[in-house]
């Protein structure tokens, strides 16, 4: 007597198939996808890089030129070192 299954023999193979199919698929979707985020790192880091220095320049431009730009405020609000005199130009050339 032959045992007749729930499932025919070629079913069990062909699922096994399509699994192993859609594996394949998904981890070509991953190694894409981790690809361009790579690359997204990549470009960002570029950016830091050149931001970090940007700031860098700043920060100096600031520290050597913080005297300097208090001392143009100071002047415009009519202030003076000690001992020293102000002449204001009233000809208005």
């Amino acid at each position: 007597m032959k045992r007749h299954g729930i499932l025919p023999r070629w079913l069990v193979p062909l699922c096994i198939l399509a699994l192993c199919g859609y594996l394949f698929l998904m981890r070509i979707g991953c190694q894409v996808t981790i690809s361009s985020r790579q690359q997204q790192l990549s470009e960002m880091q570029t950016q830091l890089v050149t931001i970090k220095a940007e700031n860098a320049e700043l920060r100096r431009i600031l520290d050597e030129g913080e005297d300097a730009i208090i001392e143009r405020i100071a002047r415009e609000q009519d202030y003076a070192k000690p001992n020293e005199r102000i002449f204001i130009d009233i000809s208005g050339k």
